[in-house]
């Protein structure tokens, strides 16, 4: 009898229904069957860091930034290529660090975490400076580069300040493109090189246009952009009005489109900018009001993620003749303004054919745009013009890492194969109908015929279900059923292996672009990468939503390798914690994460560099928005639902243990509000389970603050957390 048929004799119970074991039946339910088709523990004996690394691609999308060390954590190298060996910093010991209770030497914080690097970020920054002053060298080009960044790719402060220090000794400025983001580049710039540009692009309006007036009355390298003509007729009326001589420039709608996702705002019907009629109409009326001369930049945007040099070089080469024709209308242009565009390997195949990858590097990128706009001012006769690029996605996807915990993990149950007695009983619980099928499907296994068996097994399960439906079968029968199928599918290796693994996070919170674009991010796990990982999974998040799990990732597959979970997790207790990292997401994540199901942002820590034993300092720590933070989003009043809730308390505790048992409820709320929307681990001092009168308590400590309120004692509180303790 073929291997399969053996099945008929020894199919498996479903979780949560095993039968006693027969001791005489074989350890494994399918004899003789392939291994591959039996899951087996892990070998290690054979496994490196560097096959990790290999199989998540590690070097490939995080070099030179991300690694794997000899203990087979992820490492982080924070100054690129110069970084020296000890100066590598674990992302395991970060985590460490912020997690770990203040008694234990760490900073107390939850996660989910987001980890900023500003060491990376200033390595970003002076790599893109350098590729093009390479390329300003080379191609022996008549003046310099001056970059800015714009500031909706990450608006945290820490960020744009940093930028702004780190790019002071190159004259790299910012870009807004809204009114807020203009206050805060303005600010920003007041401790900059003075040369820097302050480019203000977005739709405006009067109060918009006005701020970028002050600007320069403040002394700002302020150019204003004209995205709709009739933005000018309001610069002109207010610069008059204020008397500011403004500087203008004008952003173009290129022919030249980028096919891509991101290249819904090139071409002729793009979102933004000016056409070639519209740009001659606004020379015409400057030079009208004797104003050409204000007329110095064009900008233009082809789209994000540019996937090849030869479209570069196609959209500046188009812009560069428009810039040149400018110069011959008599507009005194200084700037050709390149936009985004320059890319992110987000999978590391460095490939011109996806919308997550880019086949050039920084330098390949400088090279080619120095070298087209010298060949066409070349050609002209026209002078060389500063470039600017506006390339945030390159600046700061690199420096911040979102980390998590995998929390646990669908099982697939190993359970005991059934009895000959446990058989019978199953066949002779099968109704007429039912137990046809089982012969067929036994006749199948003994012919071989796989295919066959799988059909007879789902008219099986099927039928099963119809009789559960009608009440003619227990809910007993249909569990067995259910795992006597399996075992099929199982046995020829049809059953889906996949497992899921639920994480502590949000998507919609914290990688919004994957649920909203499909955008890919390398996700990895940040240890245990010295051992080879056993098992695949989805990743499935903590909404009551269909869309909240990662099911795509880097390399085009629909599950990720990964680890078994050391005592399924460490949420449930006794296990050790699994962390995953998110890598690449420094651009845009933040500020398009929503709080649905309110679940808010994660704890942010900033890491630098330092000569320290753990080669790292953090020098920035906050908490992520705690329940009540995101009930105050939505337009909650936390201290009033809190004075609700323990007002109901003292109501319903009334006579109960001297008004012991509703001061409980009353901490226990107060705890909720101010604790981050995420699940903690049941080892965290903040859920150490102490169960009295019904009620949880967070540590011994806190129940006796709880006794000592009840008795009239006031326990000690911090002033911000006063409100939450008031239980008379």
């Amino acid at each position: 009898m073929p291997a399969l048929a053996s099945c008929v004799d020894a199919a498996v119970a479903p979780p949560g229904h095993a039968f006693a074991g027969d001791s005489s039946l074989p350890a494994s339910p399918f004899p003789g069957l392939p291994p591959a088709t039996i899951t087996t523990a892990a070998d290690n004996s054979h496994w490196s860091p560097s096959l990790s690394s290999d199989l998540y691609r590690i070097d490939a999308w995080g070099g030179p930034y991300f690694t794997v060390n000899s203990s087979g954590n992820v490492a982080v190298r924070p100054h690129g290529m110069a970084t020296l060996p000890h100066q590598e910093i674990d992302l395991l010991k970060i985590v460490k660090k912020v997690s770990d209770s203040k008694p234990e030497c760490g900073l107390g914080l939850q996660l989910p975490l987001i980890v900023r690097l500003p060491d990376v970020l200033k390595d970003r920054l002076e790599s893109l400076q350098g590729a093009f002053e390479l390329a300003i060298r080379s191609h022996d080009y008549g003046s310099h580069y001056q970059g800015v960044y714009p500031v909706k790719c990450n608006q945290d402060r820490f960020v744009v300040e940093d930028i702004v220090k780190f790019g002071s000794p190159f004259r790299f400025g910012l870009e807004a493109g809204s009114k807020p983001e203009l206050l805060l580049a303005m600010s920003c710039l007041c401790k900059g090189n003075p040369d820097a540009l302050l480019i203000c692009n977005g739709f405006k309006d009067l109060e918009y246009i006005s701020l970028a007036l002050f600007a320069r009355k403040l002394a700002l390298n302020t150019v204003i952009v004209l995205e709709q003509e009739e933005e000018l007729d309001l610069v002109v009326d207010l610069s008059q009005k204020l008397g500011v001589r403004p500087v203008i420039g004008v952003r173009a709608k290129l022919k030249t489109k980028h096919s891509g996702h991101f290249g819904s705002t090139s071409g002729e019907k793009g979102k933004f900018g000016l056409t070639t009629t519209q740009i001659l109409r606004i020379v015409r009326k400057l030079d009208k009001l004797g104003m050409l001369d204000c007329f110095q930049l064009l900008h233009f945007h082809i789209g994000s993620q540019i996937p090849s040099t030869a479209l570069l070089a196609d959209s500046v080469s188009e812009a560069s003749q428009i810039y040149c024709e400018l110069v011959r209308l008599g507009a005194h242009m200084k700037v050709i303004d390149i936009g985004g565009g320059l890319g992110i390997d987000y999978d590391g195949s460095k490939s011109s054919d996806s919308e997550i990858s880019v086949s050039y590097g920084l330098e390949e990128y400088a090279s080619a745009v120095v070298r087209t706009v010298r060949n066409v001012c070349e050609r002209r006769s026209v002078k060389h013009p500063v470039i600017c690029s506006e390339s945030g996605r390159a600046l700061v996807s690199h420096h911040s890492v979102l980390i998590f915990e995998a929390i646990s993990s669908s099982a697939c149950d190993d359970t005991p194969p059934m009895s000959a007695f446990e058989h019978q009983y199953f066949i002779e619980g099968l109704t007429d109908e039912a137990h046809a099928d089982y012969l067929n499907l036994s006749a199948a296994a003994i012919r071989g015929e796989y295919e066959a068996c799988l059909t007879y097994a789902d008219l099986l399960k099927q039928r099963s279900v119809e009789q559960f439906k009608e009440g003619s079968v227990g809910i007993e029968q249909l569990a067995t059923v259910d795992g006597f199928c399996d075992t099929f599918s199982k046995a020829i290796g049809a059953s889906d292996a996949v497992r899921t693994y639920h994480v502590n996070l949000s998507v919609f919170t914290s990688i919004p672009d994957f649920w909203g674009i499909g955008q890919m991010f390398p996700i990895v796990p940040i240890h245990r990468l010295d051992q080879r990982p056993a098992v695949r999974g989805v990743l499935s998040d903590l909404t009551c939503d269909s869309d909240g799990k990662i099911d795509k990732f880097i390399g085009g597959g629909s599950s990720l390798p990964l680890h078994e979970l050391e005592g399924n997790g460490g949420n449930n207790g006794g296990g050790q914690k699994y962390y995953l990292g998110m890598f690449l997401g420094g651009a845009y994540q933040e500020a398009l994460g929503g709080v649905h199901n309110l679940f808010g942002g994660p704890s942010i820590v900033r890491v630098s560099q330092s000569d320290g034993p753990h080669s790292f300092a953090v020098t920035r720590a906050v908490s992520g928005p705690s329940c009540g933070d995101v009930l105050r989003v939505m337009q909650h009043e936390p201290e009033l639902m809190f004075e609700t809730l323990k007002h109901r308390a003292e109501e319903c505790g009334q006579g109960d243990d001297g008004g012991m048992a509703s001061a409980a409820v009353a901490t226990s709320l107060a705890r909720s509000f101010h604790n981050m929307p995420y699940l903690v681990s049941a080892s965290s001092c903040s859920l150490t389970a102490m169960n009295n009168h019904g009620f949880y308590y967070c540590s011994e400590d806190d129940y006796d603050d709880i006794v000592a309120d009840s008795a009239g004692a006031a326990a000690p509180v911090s002033e911000e957390e006063q409100w939450s303790y008031c239980c008379a």
